[in-house]
């Protein structure tokens, strides 16, 4: 498989640690800056779809939970 480059959100401005995107060979990659071996693969519309929750807030409750 070609090597693509990973994109970060410029939200994350100078810390390292980031979630990476990428899209190769008609599937769209995820993964942790911190953990760049662990590569989580998804479709396109549904990277789209995650996306468009994550827009209107319906993982917020997720990001203050104390997991």
């Amino acid at each position: 498989m070609p090597n693509s480059p990973w994109q970060k959100s410029s939200y994350s401005g100078a810390n390292s640690e980031c979630v990476e995107v990428r899209a190769i060979a008609g599937v769209i990659e995820l993964r942790e800056s911190d953990e760049g071996d662990v590569i989580v693969r998804t479709t396109a519309p549904n990277f789209a779809a995650l996306l468009q929750g994550a827009k209107a807030g319906e993982f917020d409750c997720l990001a203050t939970s104390r997991a």
